[in-house]
């Protein structure tokens, strides 16, 4: 299953070989511990001044309804603009975001619908951030490592979000959640730091695109003609929209199901994230992506979701969701590479933006069901809907991909020589 994976040293971290990439990794690493200790607390925030599973749905889908409307419209400025200058404005952009947002807490001054609207601000930034960032990867390792790059973010993402929720609870309890905010927001140095020590020499950046009519509407032809892009990006919207609900669903979990308080909620992200640093470090030393292995990932994500929903205790809910977290980033790091390794290069901002709509844009469609079946039904319930969802994906995948053998050839090449 998922093909031949060897765990070599040289193979799984080949990607630390590039200068700006250690940069970008570090500061990355470092940003990301920041964001989850900021998610964990606003989440909380959220759930104390409202006790209500759907008005955490409804913050997550205000968080990311701006990728879901504009989010192609990132890809054509990522596609026009150099990277590099796009994070510096992104980055910036979220640090001051994440500053007010601690401010208002420190001064409890903070209402609901503050919450809400700087959470719509941020999901603004994520638009033009996420599509320069994914293709960022690629102009600093090249496509040779584009694989191992997507699958050392994930270990990043993951590694912070065993860090991250942590720090979150010791903060919560201690001195209070604005410092989450405040520390998050003081993260963004380390990264805004990282850019400015690159070595611009050692990029490769695509072509910027010029700026004529049309450009939205040729990414989307583009995509729907392309079989490999198609049928990958419609499997992203069915998990997207109702698989990783992890933010709706685990502090219900936390609460209701197992009567805990932050360190269960963050007990549970933490343990997710170990079973995706683990994932990722086998991904990272695969040979190759292939589409029969992105199926083979969703109907593996899918079948752990639905066993953890049956887990009796605290304890062995924690132990499945390792399992889960596995899943996942095999699943997403598959999903990344296989379309980026699919598109020209002059392609890659629009459709690396549509990735970001079909994985977290259609979050604000899927955050307030899953909340409302947790609410009403079980947040288990919320668990078995994601995985439902994960199989639904996965069968949809092996019946779409068949027709699109005569491309196989592009999307299964090696990556990691």
């Amino acid at each position: 299953m998922f093909g031949k994976i060897r765990v070599y040293t040289k193979d799984t971290f080949s990607s630390f070989e590039v200068h700006n990439y250690r940069l970008y990794f570090l500061g990355q690493g470092i940003s990301l511990t920041g964001t989850w200790m900021q998610t964990i607390a606003q989440t909380w925030l959220v759930l104390e001044l409202t006790h209500s599973g759907t008005a955490i749905g409804l913050l997550v889908a205000a968080q990311f309804s701006p990728v879901l409307l504009l989010g192609p419209i990132g890809g054509v400025i990522a596609d026009r603009f150099p990277k590099r200058r796009l994070l510096y404005i992104t980055q910036s952009s979220a640090m001051l975001l994440a500053f007010v947002l601690g401010l208002l807490v420190l001064t409890h001054t903070v209402q609901v619908w503050m919450v809400f609207v700087l959470a719509s601000m941020l999901g603004l930034v994520t638009v033009f951030d996420n599509p320069a960032r994914q293709t960022f990867v690629v102009e600093m390792v090249g496509p040779e490592r584009l694989t191992n790059a997507v699958t050392l973010n994930g270990i990043a993402l993951n590694l912070a979000r065993v860090i991250g929720p942590s720090v979150a609870a010791v903060l919560i309890a201690g001195v209070g959640m604005a410092y989450c905010f405040l520390l998050n927001s003081a993260s963004y140095v380390v990264v805004l730091t990282s850019l400015a020590l690159m070595h611009a020499s050692e990029l490769r950046p695509a072509k910027p695109s010029e700026r004529i009519r049309g450009q939205l509407r040729e990414g989307l032809v583009y995509v729907w003609n392309h079989p490999v892009l198609r049928s990958t990006i419609w499997m992203l919207v069915i998990i997207g929209t109702f698989t990783y609900e992890f933010q709706v669903v685990m502090p219900l979990l936390a609460s209701r199901t197992f009567h805990g308080g932050t360190s269960t909620y963050a007990l549970f992200t933490s343990a997710m994230s170990v079973g995706s640093v683990i994932g990722g470090v086998l991904a990272a030393g695969r040979l190759k992506a292939s589409q029969e292995s992105l199926v083979q990932a969703a109907a593996l994500f899918g079948a752990c979701m639905m066993v953890s929903a049956l887990a009796p205790g605290t304890q062995f809910e924690a132990a499945l969701l390792v399992v889960v977290g596995l899943g996942s980033i095999i699943f997403s790091a598959l999903a990344n590479s296989t379309l980026q390794l699919a598109t020209s290069p002059e392609m890659r901002g629009r459709v690396m933006s549509l990735w970001a709509v079909a994985f977290m844009g259609t979050t604000p469609l899927g955050g307030p069901v899953v909340g409302w079946v947790s609410d009403h039904a079980s947040p288990r319930m919320g668990l078995v809907v994601g995985g439902v969802a994960a199989l639904v994906a996965a069968a949809v995948g092996w019946w779409s991909l068949r027709p699109a053998a005569h491309v196989r050839g592009v999307a299964e090449r090696p990556v990691i020589q």
